[in-house]
């Protein structure tokens, strides 16, 4: 049996990078708001409960819920506009859905020039109910994107206040590097779990820490996957997890998340969930190191082998 959470359970703070924005070391994702099914004023208590817990940082992007998650996110600002000092505001653009709700998009692409960054930040705002967004990241790299655009746009967007700090997502250490010579970036926010590795050894993570840049990590949980797929390689990496979680007397989650902010590099790991049980979780995991053994039995069953 794991055993009940600590009563005095609180996330600490995590600066991503000399200057950089101040966030939770627990990030609440919002990807997912709008399949909750929460009446308005869940929602201010849903965010309430994870300011309790010291998770302050709340991360969107415009396209989520197809264009519809930063609406449901404002409503509660407008409920209740106090709770706008006390949380960070992160949102994404460069992508372009197909959705009734953009008709005039004719095919899904990406779209990095200044006029469309500058453009889905004024949206944001709106639909967040601010006046300002805390982090803005590049969703996607852009195969037309321009670097001194994009810095340009950016730093417009800083010297009208609209924008503190800028960041990327799912960017290699190459396309992070080309941008953040040209203007300070934040993060790269990165998938990665022990289903996902690929950023520890593709030079991502090694090139963050050289900069002393912490990446954010979206599906740390692989999507659930972790819990519920029923592949031989998944099923032996939960059996490890669990029983290692069962030897701490851990929540199997939040050995996952330890597993995750145990890298040098300092990964700050997204939640998804609206459950607040779920997000105590993850935060518990800020409590408790691993052992170097323990550690490294997770990624041999997470790569399937031994290390040379």
């Amino acid at each position: 049996m794991n055993a009940a959470l600590p009563a005095d359970l609180f996330c600490p703070r995590v600066r991503t990078r000399p200057h950089g924005p101040d966030l939770s070391r627990i990030v609440a994702g919002m990807w997912r708001m709008g399949e909750w099914s929460m009446s308005a004023e869940q929602r201010v208590a849903f965010i309430e409960q994870c300011i309790a817990l010291g998770v302050t940082s709340f991360d969107h992007a415009d396209i989520y819920g197809d264009y519809g998650v930063e609406g449901l996110f404002g409503e509660v600002l407008r409920l209740q506009p106090s709770l706008r000092d006390r949380i960070e505001l992160i949102s994404k653009c460069g992508i372009k859905l197909l959705s009734p709700q953009r008709p005039q998009h004719a095919i899904q692409h990406y779209d990095t020039s200044a006029a469309h960054i500058v453009a889905s930040v004024e949206q944001s705002l709106r639909r967040l109910h601010t006046d300002h967004l805390d982090l803005l990241l590049i969703h996607r790299p852009d195969p037309l994107m321009e670097f001194d655009e994009i810095a340009t746009a950016f730093a417009a967007l800083r010297q009208a206040g609209k924008v503190l700090h800028f960041g990327v997502s799912n960017f290699s250490r190459h396309q992070f590097e080309s941008l953040n010579r040209r203007i300070e970036l934040a993060t790269n926010q990165v998938e990665f779990s022990p289903l996902h590795t690929a950023p520890m050894f593709d030079e991502t993570f090694d090139g963050l820490q050289d900069l002393g840049v912490a990446p954010m990590i979206w599906s740390p949980l692989a999507g659930g996957r972790l819990f519920a797929s029923s592949d031989d390689h998944a099923d032996h990496l939960r059996l490890v997890i669990k029983g290692i979680a069962d030897a701490l007397n851990q929540p199997f989650a939040s050995v996952v998340f330890a597993w995750i902010m145990q890298l040098p590099c300092r990964p700050v790991p997204l939640t998804g969930t609206g459950r607040i049980e779920a997000i105590a979780v993850a935060v518990a995991a800020t409590r408790f190191t691993l052992g170097r053994e323990d550690w490294f039995s997770i990624l041999r069953a997470a790569r399937g082998h031994e290390v040379a």
